[in-house]
């Protein structure tokens, strides 16, 4: 048996995830829904409203969320960085960014957290948050990408 790679492991998860978070924002725009309003929210059962009517504190998030779709385009962008990171294009490899795990683990946090805002992105923020602690666990592991370091110092020959 071979040795688990962590940043191996975090990539596939990573795809997955930003894969499935610039779909849920595509969704999320035309089906435009805060995960959250469940908090704080007044269960209404009349003729003219049913369900969950949230309540005065997530007004911010209705209008981030509902009114205009910041949080799915943010989504949609930063799932796309991510997976630009991941797949990268021929002119990114040869950038310093593209060997450094932090920025990979800081794009995923940001990810998770704007998944997690609205309803179709919950199951992509989760995949993203994994991957950001299967990275960080690599990075502690003291795991480096091979093809990142064969790539350092060589000018347009990736």
């Amino acid at each position: 048996m071979g040795v688990f790679l962590w940043h191996q492991w975090a990539r596939f998860m990573a795809i997955s995830g930003s894969i499935y978070l610039i779909w849920a924002g595509f969704w999320g725009i035309f089906y435009r829904k805060f995960f959250w309003d469940f908090v704080g929210g007044v269960r209404m059962n009349t003729e003219t409203q049913k369900g969950i009517i949230p309540g005065p504190n997530a007004a911010p998030f209705i209008a981030i969320i509902v009114t205009v779709p910041l949080v799915q385009i943010l989504s949609m962008v930063f799932g796309t960085c991510t997976l630009m990171m991941e797949l990268p294009p021929p002119f990114l490899k040869n950038m310093a960014i593209y060997r450094s795990m932090i920025v990979r683990i800081i794009l995923l946090l940001v990810q998770t957290f704007l998944g997690a805002l609205f309803y179709q992105g919950t199951n992509g923020a989760i995949w993203s948050l994994i991957a950001a602690i299967a990275y960080t666990r690599a990075q502690m592991k003291g795991e480096i990408f091979e093809e990142a370091r064969e790539n350092r110092g060589k000018g347009g020959a990736a």
